[in-house]
């Protein structure tokens, strides 16, 4: 193995440590398990509660003027930071400028109650604790610390040792374990986020960046508590959260080898095809000295500090400015649709006869949260809260979480990346693991209760 210097080893093992301990390690505070990137959020979120919702404001101007300007200035060769801000077609323009309309009618209370509504637009841009201006402070921390996870080794060490398992069982490389347990350990959020990054960077194919973020962006156990004592079975809590895992595991082994994700294309962000012998071990090194080899070569090839952390901000301005209006945009579209009209409702009808036939009892009540969960992951456990059945509400809270799309969050989050996924995608990914869900929940809720 080629020698390197002290500084490389620094490097490798000093940052990605650190990396480890903001982004996978849970520490218990008095609202639950938390990684320390999410402390940090919290903390600084609490600080800037007077004005955050208007510097959000500001960036969804911003952006909607600076898209509608930049579809009239040429493209030049070289593509600059604004361009990468600001530089989207016409579709994406519009959503920013709806962003604008949105956060108008919430910030000054003018319009339909549907707009203003604190279950609406409000559960996404209210200041003391909105989706969208959390996902602010959110963004700050994980744009300027991702690169300890990305940049300095530890993906490429791990992704040898685990590509035996990763790649047979779920398809995707041996470098996604890391990006996985940042998603289930951590946040979806963060795991959308590092996801992103790396088929930017031309780890992933369109194909895997896409199973990985629509299969392992699992919410985080603190919000899993959020949803048990919304529905009333926090006393199933273990039970709830384990068949979480199992549930989430057969799905993580199912969607990549069915429609839509199997589908996509295996084809680098720049078009290109992947180096297939690239995760082979060459002779004279074994999976760890390999990876070890991979992870110093990486962390050698960004010795510049500066350059990393100038690139983390670049990576900050655009999840401010490229994601946070895609979030406000399609989340407020879709809580009105749940909240002012049987969209969704409609939407569940067809599920009732499948619940009864799988005798979940109150079935047509539960029918109608099957869908609803597209909008917003907590909407069937606040719409099942009243239903009397230990069993149905545990069946709910479960399917809820492993649906895993929802717009407010996750879902609007991977449409304002550059992840190979469009609506109809994420809908058909909603849509095909509620089906699969259904009975496997079912199964184990009856054996429980």
């Amino acid at each position: 193995m080629k020698k390197f210097t002290s500084y490389t080893w620094v490097l490798f093992i000093l940052l990605s440590v650190i990396g480890v301990f903001l982004f996978i390690t849970p520490i218990g505070t008095d609202d639950g398990l938390k990684v320390p990137i999410t402390i940090l959020a919290n903390l600084l979120a609490g600080k800037v509660v007077s004005f955050i919702h208007w510097f959000a404001y500001i960036i969804f101007i911003v952006a909607a003027v600076g898209s509608v300007m930049f579809q009239f200035i040429p493209e030049k060769n070289e593509r600059t930071l604004a361009d990468s801000l600001f530089r989207v077609n016409w579709f994406w323009t519009v959503m920013r400028i709806l962003a604008v309309v949105f956060a108008t009618m919430y910030l000054f209370q003018v319009g339909p109650e549907s707009f203003t509504s604190e279950n609406t637009a409000g559960l996404l841009l209210a200041p003391d604790g909105g989706l969208v201006t959390m996902m602010f402070t959110l963004f700050l921390f994980a744009g300027l610390l991702l690169p300890l996870l990305t940049d300095f080794g530890l993906l490429e060490f791990f992704g040898s040792m685990m590509v035996k398992i990763m790649r047979p069982v779920f398809k995707i490389p041996g470098r996604a374990a890391i990006d996985c347990l940042a998603s289930w350990v951590g946040d979806g959020t963060i795991g959308v986020l590092l996801t992103n990054k790396q088929y930017e960077d031309g780890n992933y194919t369109a194909r895997e960046a896409a199973t990985i973020a629509t299969t392992f962006s699992v919410v985080s156990i603190t919000f899993c508590l959020v949803v048990v004592e919304t529905i009333g079975i926090q006393d199933y809590f273990f039970e709830f959260y384990g068949t979480v895992i199992v549930v989430g595991l057969i799905l993580a082994f199912i969607m990549p080898r069915i429609f839509p994700l199997k589908h996509k294309p295996d084809v680098l962000f720049d078009g290109s095809k992947p180096n297939e012998k690239q995760e082979d071990i060459p002779e004279n090194f074994n999976a760890i000295t390999f990876g070890l080899h991979n992870a110093l070569t990486k962390a050698e090839s960004n010795k510049n500090l500066g350059q990393v952390l100038l690139s983390g901000f670049k990576n900050v301005l655009e999840m401010w400015f490229a994601v946070t209006p895609i979030i406000m945009a399609f989340g407020t579209i879709a809580l009105v649709l749940a909240e002012f009209t049987s969209f969704f409702e409609i939407l569940g009808m067809p599920f009732e006869p499948i619940l009864a036939l799988l005798q979940i009892p109150e079935a047509g009540q539960a029918a109608q949260t099957m869908i609803v969960g597209f909008a917003d992951m907590l909407l069937p456990s606040i719409l099942g809260a009243d239903i009397e059945s230990e069993l149905t509400r545990f069946f709910i809270a479960t399917i809820s979480v492993t649906q895993l799309i929802y717009m407010s969050e996750v879902g609007g989050l991977i449409l304002g990346t550059k992840l190979p996924l469009k609506l109809w995608d994420l809908f058909m990914i909603f849509l095909v693991r509620t089906l699969i869900s259904i009975p496997l929940i079912a199964l184990i809720a009856h054996i429980l209760f």
